[in-house]
């Protein structure tokens, strides 16, 4: 790992986190406010930022500050990691501001095609349905979605960039006053030593695999769905989410600050989020 730049100003680069949370929705804009979506931004400001990320919070914020934020955080130095979690409601290619107006992911990945990020690791977490349908936990249709996932966005994605999304295309993602399951168990997951040093690709793996078998949605209209996280990489070297002196020794990758979460995972009874 090469040392650490300075730039301009005499501030060291570091690892960088913009969490973005729409948890409610103007007057007028028919969508439910999401109960347990600030639970989950504090949570991940506290994870981040006890493992090293500078975490900015942003809170309900509308579409065209949305726009703005990530067009302004593009630009600006990283060490070797960018990490941006966005939970809202959502479609198949957008999450919502709290205005109700439709933010289009394949424009926020855009802004980081450029060269400030080259050779930087973008990490995405998207938090929001992609759709109407709900899992039955039939595994032939999430094998289905998951390799459309993969090909059909992948072209709007830089290079080095992670997508990691909390459900295939065309499904609902849960969310319950707890927290959504996707992103408490990201960060149970995380909190485990047996996972700190895991390559950013087995790391994801783990949390599908955490995410589908073990979580299953309670009450009336849910009850039994399930939830499959779809991952989308273009990724051109390994991706290490822990810091320099865990990652002394082993072989050459970014080394960025680890995740670690703090509590475990909870029953939830959960709506669609």
């Amino acid at each position: 790992m090469s040392q650490q730049r300075r730039p301009v100003g005499g501030k060291a680069e570091v690892n960088r986190a913009v969490v973005v949370s729409v948890a409610e929705f103007y007057p007028g804009v028919k969508m439910g406010n999401r109960a347990g979506a600030k639970r989950d931004a504090k949570r991940l400001h506290s994870t981040l930022s006890r493992r090293g990320f500078k975490v900015e919070l942003h809170s309900d914020l509308s579409g065209a500050e949305i726009y703005e934020l990530f067009e302004k955080e593009s630009r600006r130095p990283v060490k070797d990691c960018f990490l941006a979690v966005l939970s809202s409601h959502g479609e198949e290619d957008c999450v919502f501001g709290a205005d109700g107006k439709p933010v289009r992911l394949s424009r926020i990945f855009a802004y980081f095609d450029n060269e400030c990020m080259e050779n930087k690791a973008k990490v995405f977490l998207i938090q929001a349905c992609r759709g109407d349908a709900l899992d039955d936990g039939v595994e032939v249709d999430s094998a289905g979605d998951a390799t459309d996932c993969s090909f059909s966005l992948h072209l709007s994605v830089p290079a080095d960039t992670a997508v990691m999304y909390a459900t295939p295309p065309g499904y609902g993602a849960f969310m319950s006053p707890l927290g959504s399951v996707f992103l408490q168990t990201f960060c149970t997951l995380l909190e485990d030593e047996a996972h700190q040093n895991l390559e950013l690709t087995r790391l994801m793996t783990r949390l599908s695999h955490r995410v589908a078998y073990t979580f299953q949605a309670k009450g009336r209209e849910l009850g039994g769905k399930k939830e499959m996280p779809c991952f989308l990489t273009r990724l051109t070297r390994e991706v290490f989410l822990s810091s320099e002196s865990e990652r002394a020794g082993k072989a050459e990758g970014i080394s960025a600050t680890l995740l670690v979460g703090t509590e475990s995972t909870r029953t939830r009874t959960p709506s669609i989020s």
